[in-house]
C-alpha cells in the first residue's frame, strides 16, 4: 500500500484524511506517528504559501507524498482579516477567546448586513519529483454579535454558516464536518483522486 504523510498533529484532521485515503488504498500517516519531524515555520503571506511550505519541506525530508493544509477566517468588513494570522490575531499566545474578543471589538459598530465572512482551507499535496497541487474549500457565513455554543474551536462560537441560524459552535460535529471549509477542500481533492491523480500512480 502506498503511503502519504498528513502534515498535522491534530487527531481530528488526521482521522478525516485517513478515512478518505483508505478508500484509495493509500496508507495515511500523521506527524503524531513519526519521530524527529521539526515544526515548519509558516512564513508565507498567503494560505497557499503556508500550506506549500509545510508539504514541500516534509516531502523533501521523507521522500514521500505529503499533504498539508492552512486555513483561517476572512471577514469582509475587515478587508479579509484575520486571514493568515487567524490563529494568532490577538497575539502570539494563540488564545481563541482573545481572538474572538478582538474581532467582536473591531466589528462593534458594523451592521448585520456588513458582517459577511468565510472560512477558507487550502490543501497542498507535494509529491517528490512533481509539481505541488492545491485544493481549496470555503464555508461562507457571517459573524455573530456575541459568542454562542460549546462545540468546535477557534472562531466557531461567532461564525454563523450561510443557511443556518446557529453558530458553528452550536452545531454537532457531524453537522459542522458536512459543511466545513476543510470538508469542501477534501471534496476537491477526492474529485482529483477519482480522476486518477498522479498520487495514485495507476
Amino acid at each position: 500500500m502506498k503511503k502519504i504523510i498528513i502534515a498535522t498533529k491534530n487527531k481530528g484532521k488526521a482521522k478525516e484524511f485517513k478515512e478518505l485515503f483508505a478508500a484509495y488504498e493509500l496508507d495515511a500517516i500523521s506527524l503524531n506517528e513519526l519521530d524527529g519531524i521539526p515544526d515548519v515555520e509558516e512564513t508565507g503571506s498567503t494560505f497557499k504559501e503556508n500550506a506549500a511550505l509545510k508539504a514541500e519541506q516534509i516531502a523533501s525530508m521523507l521522500s514521500l507524498p505529503v499533504i498539508a493544509d492552512d486555513s483561517g477566517l476572512m471577514i469582509d468588513a475587515l478587508d479579509g482579516k484575520p486571514g493568515v494570522y487567524s490563529a494568532r490575531y490577538a497575539g502570539e499566545d494563540k488564545s481563541d477567546q482573545a481572538n474572538i474578543d478582538k474581532v467582536l471589538t473591531e466589528l462593534h459598530n458594523v451592521p448585520e448586513t456588513k458582517r459577511t465572512a468565510h472560512f477558507i482551507c487550502v490543501l497542498a499535496v507535494a509529491v517528490p519529483g512533481s509539481a505541488t497541487t492545491y485544493y481549496i474549500g470555503y464555508c461562507h457565513g457571517r459573524i455573530a454579535h456575541s459568542p454562542i455554543g460549546k462545540n468546535g474551536f477557534g472562531y466557531d462560537p461567532i461564525f454563523i454558516p450561510k443557511g443556518f441560524q446557529q453558530t458553528m459552535a452550536q452545531l454537532s460535529p457531524e453537522e459542522k464536518n458536512a459543511i466545513s471549509h476543510r470538508r469542501n477542500a477534501l471534496k476537491e481533492l477526492e474529485a482529483s483522486l477519482n480522476k486518477q491523480d498522479i498520487l495514485l500512480d495507476r
